[in-house]
């Protein structure tokens, strides 16, 4: 017998959705355990939010089932699954102080007024905002506000907490800074979540695992370094940044510690890595350093571009053939080439990897 603890709080088995003659999704599954946050990923039109609300009952799907506990509810209702909901808008009433619109869930609940003040004060605690209770919603900043709405959200204590681009309307630096809190809070009272967002960075700075999603099918699923290290297709890998392809000429085995060495247009190239599925390698952007007379795994090309990007500078190299490769080094602008200039690189072996074509 499977015991409770390792059944998924949310299942979804072969969800399908479509408008007409668009197929939104296309048989989607997905298991989601309790206090794992899981971020649907995608670029606009993969059918992220269309399963977001098919989970939360706004939309119906037209084939496939949700289990919430192993408890079919494909048809509840959106109000009787007790989901929490979190939007890009956050939606708070501006004609209510900062404690009302938190208990505005526990007031649904028909929670008591003494339990409802003593949870208001413990999510104000939470949030990082003790004492905010009788201000008003426009006396908030933008980050302060989308606090409240979270709070607002998880105060009723429900089973799962659904955000669908909630950091989206803020500006890039404070999004960057509310990213980590947001997942603090979440693993600080053990939330379960699915998260909606089309920003990598986001979806690897917040989740414990990711869905990838393009055109309502599901690409790759897995842990953000996963997803990042080993792509499973092209589009996965261009995705999250990542361009620097080379064809494989050859193929052998190498001397320990590695496992493969490969002949490209570049040169001989060793590394460890799974087995080859194809004959096509993927070189991530911050493998590359400035080769020293004692490197092995070094490349030469011609500098074709140097921007500065704060933490690093992005280089391309430009090689043989009309291929172009960009690169990510912290290297002190001192000692890099100028533009025009040959280059050579010294490639980490952990950074490259087979890729699907």
């Amino acid at each position: 017998m499977v015991s409770r603890e390792t059944l998924p709080l949310l299942r979804v088995q072969g969800v399908s959705k479509q408008y007409g003659a668009e197929h939104a999704l296309r048989s989607i599954s997905l298991e989601v355990h309790e206090g794992e946050i899981v971020a649907l990923l995608g670029p606009s039109g993969s059918g992220k939010s269309t399963l977001l609300r098919c989970v939360a009952g706004l939309e119906m799907p037209g084939e496939g089932d949700i289990f919430l506990r192993e408890e079919r509810i494909t048809e509840r209702p959106p109000y009787a699954r007790g989901f929490g909901m979190m939007f890009q808008q956050f939606a708070l009433f501006p004609h209510r102080t900062v404690a009302e619109n938190i208990a505005f869930g526990l007031k649904m609940q028909r929670v008591a007024t003494k339990d409802q003040l003593r949870r208001v004060e413990e999510m104000l605690a939470l949030i990082g905002l003790p004492g905010y209770g009788q201000r008003s919603i426009f006396e908030l900043s933008g980050g302060e506000q989308q606090r409240v709405a979270l709070a607002r959200s998880i105060a009723p204590r429900p089973p799962l907490l659904m955000l669908d681009e909630p950091l989206g309307s803020l500006d890039r630096t404070l999004r960057e800074r509310l990213m980590d809190e947001l997942r603090s809070i979440l693993k600080s009272i053990g939330m379960t979540a699915l998260y909606v967002t089309h920003d990598q960075q986001e979806a690897f700075a917040i989740s414990d695992r990711l869905l990838l999603m393009n055109r309502g099918e599901k690409i790759q699923e897995g842990s953000p370094e996963q997803l990042y290290r080993h792509p499973v297709s092209r589009f996965a890998a261009e995705f999250f940044g990542l361009h620097n392809y080379l064809p494989v000429q050859t193929l052998a085995p190498a001397t320990p510690p590695y496992q493969w060495e490969a002949r490209t247009s570049l040169g001989s190239l060793c590394f460890t890595t799974d087995a080859p599925a194809t004959t096509l390698l993927l070189v991530r952007p911050e493998a590359a350093r400035l080769a020293r007379e004692e490197d092995s795994n070094v490349i030469t090309g011609t500098l074709h571009e140097r921007s500065f990007r704060g933490s690093h500078y992005r280089l391309v190299t430009a090689h043989e053939g009309s291929l172009f490769l960009e690169w990510e080094v912290t290297t002190p602008q001192r000692d890099l080439p100028n533009q025009g200039d040959v280059i050579q690189l010294a490639l980490r072996p952990d950074a490259i990897t087979f890729l699907t074509p």
